[in-house]
């Protein structure tokens, strides 16, 4: 796997009352969402990205207002997620 290294003024960190590894997770989770907001990622390689399963990735775009890009893939992406 691949490391990608982000620079940041460390004030950041206490603006947003977060350790850097809960800031490293939500900037994970945000960009994972965003690539799939824009159909650059599927929701599959979504939740990789973002470092969780893809039930746990869906459940997690309500949080950022984004919904399911249609019926029918969220129809195969939770059959998917279940077998």
């Amino acid at each position: 796997m691949a490391t990608l290294t982000i620079e940041y003024p460390e004030e950041i960190l206490v603006s947003l009352k977060e350790t850097k590894d809960d800031f490293s997770r939500e900037l994970k989770i945000a960009a994972a969402v965003k690539l799939y907001e824009m159909g650059k990622l599927s929701s599959g390689k979504a939740a990789r990205l973002a470092g969780m399963d893809k039930v746990s990735f869906l459940k997690t775009l309500g949080k950022y207002q984004i919904s399911i890009s249609t019926l029918e893939e969220f129809k195969e992406d939770m059959k998917v997620a279940i077998d």
